[in-house]
């Protein structure tokens, strides 16, 4: 038997280690995993990328190429978009900014009063009341538009952000009360009995033992809030009708027209200049949003 079939019938592993070929066939799933994650991320982000780059062609250009290569770049969209509309396309950011703020902060303090009576305290038909909270979130807000239009109408609420805001100070969100119900019962009730030895009482309790663990639950909350109330276009537009009020999603709505030639270079350049901050909020509080979001499906 020569040297070269001795190679050949000499085993491949050493006593002790893993073969090299189940480590190939073991990497090879994986490797195509990572491909398709890949590929599925290439697709969803095509448009996205398509606007951008759109953004920065001429309007003659826009529709008549589908791919994300640019011949002309044409940067006049951005500052001609901002100007375009009766005021700055700033003002309408900083609309949707106080929407957003009022929204936000309503819902991290009635949510989270919500969550800890739920989850903590002992009243009569708390069951039912908590089976109510959750069917509403089964209706659609097709359905609770005019009632809802009616009396803010009643209330001289039209054409002001009170609507969009006042309702969030209500614990109307019934998702975000019911996530945080959820991450509030994991919580050890040891602690609650140890700060009510202490003498505590519920207020106390819920604010310096339970609600600095509800970090993760509260980062989620915000997260989505803000990306939802920055997004929401159906809202806005029923309940503001003057266009110096208008936020984000209604003033784009304006660069279209059915009459006349519509910007839709000015169009998509807002729109990126739009998705900036919920881009921010999304890359800098991930960390929190996916810790959220583990925490509470696990308990």
């Amino acid at each position: 038997m020569t040297t070269e079939t001795l190679a050949t019938t000499e085993p491949t592993t050493q006593p002790g280690k893993r073969p090299l070929v189940i480590k190939h066939r073991r990497r090879r799933p994986r490797v195509l995993a990572h491909v398709g994650l890949i590929l599925v991320a290439v697709v969803m982000l095509y448009p996205l990328l398509w606007m951008v780059t759109s953004s920065l062609r001429p309007n003659d250009e826009i529709f008549t190429s589908p791919g994300l290569l640019i011949d002309t770049f044409d940067l006049s969209h951005y500052p001609d978009g901002w100007n375009a509309l009766s005021k700055p396309f700033g003002s309408y950011l900083l609309n949707s900014a106080l929407v957003v703020l009022g929204s936000v902060v309503g819902n991290l303090v009635s949510c989270s009063m919500a969550a800890y009576a739920f989850a903590r305290l002992q009243f009569r038909a708390k069951t039912v009341a908590f089976a109510a909270m959750l069917l509403t979130i089964m209706l659609p807000v097709h359905v609770l538009i005019i009632p809802q239009y009616v009396m803010f109408a009643q209330l001289g609420w039209i054409n002001t952000y009170l609507p969009l805001i006042v309702p969030k100070l209500l614990a109307t969100d019934a998702f975000f009360v019911f996530l945080m119900v959820q991450f509030v019962r994991g919580i050890p009730r040891e602690l609650d009995e140890a700060a009510r030895i202490d003498g505590a009482g519920h207020a106390r309790i819920f604010l310096q033992v339970i609600l600095p663990l509800m970090v993760p639950a509260l980062a989620t909350t915000t997260i989505f809030t803000f990306i939802w109330t920055w997004n929401d276009f159906f809202s806005q537009l029923i309940f503001v009708t003057d266009p110096d009020l208008y936020t984000v999603p209604v003033a784009l709505r304006q660069f279209i027209d059915a009459q006349s030639q519509s910007d839709f270079g000015a169009l998509f350049a807002m729109s990126v200049v739009s998705l900036i901050p919920v881009f921010l909020v999304f890359l800098f509080g991930q960390r929190f949003l996916l810790r959220g979001i583990a925490t509470t499906g696990g308990k």
